[in-house]
C-alpha cells in the first residue's frame, strides 16, 4: 500500500512569511485541544448537520465545522496540506486576500455536501474542502512547479518531485471517483463532494483574489 504526502513547493520559496497559513494551523490546533477537553458533544455541537442546515438551523456551523477535526490522523493530515500549498498562495493573493479566499472557500465546499446529502444527519466537520480551494488555486498558479512530497510504500519511505499540476489533479479525480461512488450513501467518512465543490472553486476564483502587485513581484524574479 502506497501513499504519497506533499510536502512543500521544491520550485519557489514565499517572498513573505506565510502568517496567515501559520495563524490558520494554529486555530485548528488550538480547537482540536478544545475538542479533546470537551468530548463528543462540543464536536457534534459546531459541526454541520446537513439536515438542519436545509431546515434553517445552526448555519454559523458552516463555518465552525471547517476547523474542527475528528482524530489525530485528520488534523495532521490536512495541517500537512495546507501547509504545503498555502504559503505559496497566500504569497500570491496577500494575507488579508488569501484569509478571505481560504474561508470563502470552506464555506462553498460545506455548502457543496450540504446540496449534496441534504437529507444527511451526519454530521460534517474538518478542514479539508478550504484546503482543497487552496489547492484548486495553486494548480492554475503555479501548475508547472514540483512539489517535494513523502513517497511511503509499506516499509519504503524517499522524499521524490512530483509536478503539483500532476498531483493535484489525479487527487481532484480520485475525490470525484469517490463522491461517486458513495453519493446515495448517508454513513461517516470522507466528505468527497466537500474536497470537488472546494476544488472547483479554488481553481475558477483563484486570480480574482491574486494581488496584482504581488504576481508582478514575482514574475519580475523569475
Amino acid at each position: 500500500m502506497g501513499t504519497l504526502v506533499p510536502l512543500s513547493d521544491a520550485s519557489r520559496r514565499p517572498r513573505h512569511f506565510p502568517a496567515v497559513t501559520a495563524l490558520i494551523i494554529l486555530v485548528n490546533v488550538l480547537v482540536f485541544l478544545a475538542e479533546l477537553m470537551r468530548g463528543d458533544a462540543f464536536v457534534l455541537q459546531w459541526s454541520v448537520v446537513p439536515a438542519e442546515i436545509v431546515a434553517g438551523h445552526h448555519w454559523i456551523t458552516i463555518l465552525t465545522a471547517m476547523f474542527l477535526h475528528g482524530s489525530w490522523s485528520h488534523i495532521i493530515g490536512n495541517m500537512v496540506f495546507l501547509w504545503a500549498f498555502g504559503p505559496e498562495i497566500e504569497d500570491a493573493m496577500n494575507p488579508l486576500r488569501f484569509l478571505a479566499f481560504y474561508l470563502v472557500g470552506g464555506l462553498v465546499a460545506m455548502l457543496a455536501q450540504v446540496v449534496a446529502s441534504p437529507s444527511s444527519t451526519v454530521p460534517n466537520l474538518g478542514a479539508s474542502g478550504a484546503i482543497a480551494a487552496v489547492m484548486g488555486a495553486f494548480l492554475v498558479t503555479y501548475p508547472r512547479d514540483r512539489m517535494r512530497s513523502l513517497l511511503v510504500i509499506f516499509i519504503f519511505v524517499r522524499v521524490t518531485f512530483i509536478p503539483a499540476a500532476l498531483l493535484i489533479i489525479v487527487w481532484f479525480l480520485i475525490q470525484l471517483f469517490n463522491a461517486g461512488a458513495v453519493a446515495h450513501v448517508q454513513t461517516g467518512g470522507v466528505a468527497y463532494l466537500a474536497h470537488v465543490g472546494g476544488c472547483i472553486f479554488g481553481a475558477v476564483t483563484a486570480r480574482w483574489f491574486e494581488d496584482p502587485q504581488r504576481i508582478a513581484e514575482q514574475i519580475s524574479s523569475e
